[in-house]
C-alpha cells in the first residue's frame, strides 16, 4: 500500500499563526481565556487546555483583567467592545486573511453598498464579518440561499476564507444579470484555495482519500466535498483511532489529505497507523 499525502496540507498559515502566539501566552501568563475555541479540532484544544487554555463563549465568562484570546476566525465590533470593557490584556490571533475580509466588509458599507456574505451563517468567522458589514446584510451558503430582494440597488459582496471558489462563482453569475451594481471582493484564503486544488489533484490517482480534520471544522469539510465529488472513496476522521482495517482493506495507493487546523502530530501519527497497517497484523 502507497501512502501519498496531499501538497500542501494541515495548518495554514493563519491557524498556525494564532497558535504560536497562544502557546506564547500561556507561557507569559499560565493561564488565559480563549473567547471561542481557537482552532476547530478537539484534539489540539485538549492539547492546550493542558497547557492552561480556558474556553469560554462570551466576554462576560472571562474575570476582569484576566488575559483573554481572541481566535484566528476573528470578532465583531462589538464582542471586542464587550471583551476590552472586560480586560486590556488581549491577544488578538486573528487571521491577517479573516482581519481583510473585515476590513472589505466595512469599505464597503461605507460607500453605501448593502452586503452580502458568502459563507455558512452559523460559522463565527461570518459573525464577526457580518458585525463590520452593518445592518442589512445577508448570508448565502449556495446560490438558493441568495435573497430575493438582493438583485436591487447597489450589493457589494464578499467571501468567507473558507469557501469553495465555484460557489463564490456561481452566487456572482446569479446576481450579475439582475444587480444595479455589483462590487465584489474575492476574499477567499489563498491557503484554502491550494488544499482544495491539491485534493482535486491527488484523488484521480488514488483508490481512496482519507481526510483528517475536526468534524467542526468548515475547511475541512470543503475538502471532504471536494474527494467526493471526484468520486472516489472518502472517509473524514478526527484522528487515527477513528480508522478502520475494512476501509484500507483492498486499496493500493491512499491519499491524506488535512483541514488548515488540523496539526503536524495528528496527521504524522495517521501516517504511522497507515504504515503499520502493511504488515500482515496491522491494525488487527
Amino acid at each position: 500500500m502507497k501512502v501519498t499525502v496531499a501538497r500542501p496540507t494541515g495548518l495554514c498559515f493563519g491557524v498556525r499563526r494564532a497558535i504560536s502566539e497562544l502557546e506564547n501566552a500561556l507561557k507569559k501568563y499560565g493561564k488565559i481565556f480563549g473567547l471561542g475555541s481557537p482552532i476547530h479540532n478537539p484534539q489540539e484544544i485538549e492539547r492546550l487546555e493542558k497547557l492552561g487554555l480556558v474556553v469560554v463563549d462570551n466576554p462576560g465568562e472571562i474575570p476582569p483583567d484576566h488575559p483573554a484570546f481572541i481566535r484566528a476566525h476573528g470578532i465583531s465590533p462589538k464582542m471586542r467592545e464587550s471583551l476590552l470593557n472586560r480586560t486590556s490584556l488581549i491577544v488578538d490571533g486573528t487571521c491577517p486573511f479573516v482581519r481583510n475580509v473585515q476590513e472589505k466588509a466595512a469599505l464597503l458599507r461605507q460607500e453605501g453598498y448593502r452586503l452580502i456574505v458568502v459563507g455558512n451563517a452559523a460559522h463565527p468567522e461570518v459573525q464577526g464579518i457580518l458585525g463590520y458589514a452593518g445592518e442589512g446584510a445577508k448570508v448565502a451558503g449556495n446560490v438558493s440561499e441568495v435573497p430575493t430582494d438582493a438583485g436591487k440597488g447597489r450589493i457589494g459582496l464578499v467571501c468567507q476564507t473558507t469557501q469553495k471558489e465555484a460557489v463564490l462563482q456561481e452566487i456572482v453569475a446569479a446576481l450579475l444579470s439582475h444587480a444595479d451594481e455589483l462590487r465584489v471582493f474575492n476574499t477567499i484564503c489563498g491557503a484554502t484555495l491550494e488544499r482544495q486544488q491539491a485534493v482535486m489533484e491527488l484523488a484521480p490517482r488514488v483508490d481512496g482519500m482519507i481526510v483528517i480534520g475536526g468534524k467542526n471544522s468548515a475547511n475541512t469539510g470543503k475538502l471532504v466535498e471536494i474527494s467526493m465529488e471526484s468520486g472516489i472513496p472518502t472517509l473524514w476522521i478526527e484522528h487515527s483511532e477513528n480508522l478502520e482495517r475494512g476501509w484500507v482493506r483492498g486499496k493500493e495507493n491512499i491519499g491524506i489529505a488535512a483541514g488548515a487546523s488540523t496539526p503536524d502530530w495528528l496527521i504524522q501519527e495517521l501516517i504511522s497507523t497507515l504504515e503499520s497497517a502493511r504488515s500482515p497484523r496491522g491494525m488487527d
